[in-house]
């Protein structure tokens, strides 16, 4: 059983998402994410929640699937990136820490996920695969299916999966106003003439509901297409080895209101139906963070798409001891909303970017990485009357040092970066003002530009794996959110500069032939240095031991979580989703598993998740929603205990 998240290298986390894991199996890519240290998310409810890695939230932190970006529609990220992702239809996860990369796209300051699918592999015609049942308190049930057939020739693979779940308890017995009900459906055809060669195309649906005790209003439609090809070749020649391209195309239609999963407050208007939000300028903040104290008229819906295209292409050279990695990408995408029963374009996103890696393997124990990428981003405000456009060139580049001692197994490195991020879609259409009070903030919020260090540590024993990242970070233009403290539904985005540091660590131990334990640690430190105040939205100091046992076809283990309690808050401050609202309490949760592998293909697992029933919240978490009975400022509390239970059949 996974408890705490295994480590390529100190700066590359390398996770199997098809290992199973606990708590207890997650309903996306978001609550995957948590189980990694340095990452938590912000709550707002049982699903869909926004990552954050070391304190940094949204376009900070790049999030593909094979290769291709999908940023959702709702102008407070309700449908984030990570809502649209099912872990168990992927194969690999990958994390690259800080801005220690350069080919996965520009602005990647926090660092690069990625979830990929690996083609499957035939040395003969035949059918191979998994599938998966899980059950769970608040009458969670999932099923996950992937299966693959083909032959040396080529394949085709199947994945599905469906997750559903009631509103959960919390440690008080009190309901959580938290269901939800979602699908997703892949196809992968792939042609493989020779062990060098793929040609693969792709296409994928998916859609779901699901509601919020955080928001002023559900999700009632999650709509996903999703549209691939790829192309690689191998060892092409002695110093070209290898090239390959892909393209996608990605959709996301989503539909917010305030009745299909709860009833609205106050009588609607006249008898009339649905309201449509997006008919009025400014609606679109209904659903920001912190709307506790919203009263709503009537049923209201508003509808939102956003279609992105794109594509990359990247050729790797080898010389003696040097690889060269060098290539292009692109992404256009368009963002709408439906008003007066017409869609409406809004905005529209243009990147170009021109990227190259090269790794040079100076001597057995030193190898140095370094990069460099410029990109042209373009923005139309396709809202405005003289219809707005502006424009950057974004530069960035790393260098770093990887050293390994010859006496003993211990690799260290140092590196550092930079990267200039653009502002999102969210940052320059959701908010009310611009830096300062400006009447705009497409106009007026800068680029971000960030600095920083990265230093690690891994030393693999016999018995004794442990590692260690630190960074400390320069971010010039910060974007920071305000929110009025009379007035949920006035915000303003600023530039600010800030300092930001901290650091993972982690470790596991074989006490004996059948027993072994593990622990991480993460914590996270920055400042608003233009006001001399904490940085919003910072999670606190977190830690998590383990500790498992495995004899024959039994393993069991157990999680402890400890989490400190959070002081440092920026009140009334934040991001498009979340913001800070009051302090937060420490806690410690408990958590226990078993797995039992009955045959060589199938095995049975069971947990329980927050053993003891303890009530908490977590820091980052949006304030109730009074339409659920909260008062104002009230944290959403976690799920109680939580049992589950699952099958899981290869073949």
């Amino acid at each position: 059983m996974t408890v705490t998240a295994p480590e390529a290298s100190p700066l590359t986390v390398v996770t199997n998402l098809k290992t199973p894991r606990q708590p207890v199996p997650a309903s996306d890519g978001s609550d995957y994410l948590k189980t990694i240290p340095g990452f938590s998310q912000i709550r707002n409810g049982g699903t869909n929640g926004d990552p954050v890695f070391r304190g940094m939230f949204g376009s900070r932190l790049r999030i593909l699937t094979n290769n291709s970006d999908m940023p959702g529609a709702c102008p407070a990220r309700m449908d984030a990136p990570s809502s649209y992702i099912s872990p168990e239809n992927f194969d690999v996860l990958t994390l690259v820490k800080g801005p220690e990369t350069v080919l996965w796209g520009p602005g990647n300051s926090a660092g690069t996920l990625r979830f990929d699918r690996l083609p499957p592999q035939f040395d003969k015609p035949g059918i191979k695969g998994s599938v998966s049942l899980l059950a769970a308190s608040s009458r969670r049930y999932d099923e996950n299916a992937d299966v693959s057939l083909g032959s040396e020739k080529g394949y085709i693979r199947l994945t599905g999966n469906k997750s559903r779940s009631s509103d959960y308890q919390d440690g008080n017995g009190d309901r959580v106003p938290s269901r939800w009900d979602k699908w997703n459906a892949d196809v992968a055809v792939g042609w493989t003439p020779d062990k060098d060669t793929l040609l693969e195309l792709t296409a994928g649906k998916g859609d779901g509901e699901a509601r919020y005790a955080g928001r002023g209003m559900d999700g009632s439609q999650f709509k996903r297409e999703s549209l691939g090809m790829r192309f690689e070749k191998s060892s092409i020649g002695d110093v070209f080895d290898k090239f390959e391209a892909s393209a996608y195309y990605n959709y996301a239609n989503h539909i917010m209101d305030n009745y299909s999963l709860r009833s609205p407050s106050g009588p609607s208007m006249g008898g009339m139906g649905p309201m449509d939000m997006g008919s009025s300028l400014g609606m679109a903040s209904m659903d920001m963070p912190d709307a506790s104290s919203m009263h709503m008229s009537g049923p209201m819906a508003m509808q939102l798409d956003r279609r992105t295209v794109g594509g990359r292409m990247m050729g790797t050279w080898l010389w003696q001891g040097v690889q060269l990695q060098s290539g292009a990408d692109m992404q256009l995408n368009t963002h709408r909303s439906k008003k007066n029963r017409g869609w409406v374009k809004d905005a529209r996103f243009h990147d170009y970017g021109v990227f190259s890696e090269l790794t040079w393997y100076a001597t057995t124990q030193n190898k140095v990485i370094g990069g460099a990428r410029l990109d042209r981003a373009i923005v139309d405000n396709e809202a405005s009357n003289g219809k707005d456009s502006r424009s950057d060139t974004l530069p960035a580049g790393f260098v770093r040092i990887e050293h390994t001692l010859l006496d003993i197994p211990l690799m260290m490195y140092a590196g550092v970066g930079y990267t200039e991020r653009f502002p999102d879609y969210w940052e320059l259409f959701s908010p009310t003002y611009g830096p300062g009070g400006s009447a705009s903030a497409f106009d007026n919020v800068k680029t971000e530009k960030t600095t920083q260090l990265d230093i690690g540590a891994q030393y693999s024993g016999e018995r004794f794996t442990g590692w260690v990242s630190a960074w400390l970070g320069r971010v010039n233009d910060y974007i920071l959110f305000r929110y009025d403290s009379a007035n949920v539904y006035i915000s303003q985005a600023d530039n600010v500069n800030a300092m930001t540091m901290g650091g993972e660590t982690g470790f596991s131990y074989q006490l004996t032939d059948h027993w072994k334990t593990d622990a991480s640690l993460a914590y996270s430190w920055a400042e608003n240095t233009a006001d001399n105040k904490p940085l919003p939205q910072i999670p606190p100091l977190e830690a998590r031991l383990g500790l498992n046992w495995e004899s024959g076809n039994w393993s069991s283990g157990g999680l402890m979580r400890l989490v400190s309690s959070q002081h440092r808050i920026a009140e009334n401050e934040g991001n498009v989703v979340g913001k800070d609202f009051e302090r937060s309490s420490g806690f410690a949760i408990f958590s226990a598993n078993v797995t039992y592998k009955a045959t060589q293909n199938v095995k049975l697992s069971a947990g329980i998740d927050n053993l003891f029933d303890t009530a908490y919240s977590e820091h980052l978490n949006l304030a109730g929603n009074s339409a659920f009975g909260y008062s104002a400022n009230t944290p959403v509390n976690e799920p109680g205990r939580t049992w589950w239970v699952k099958a899981n059949v290869t073949f």
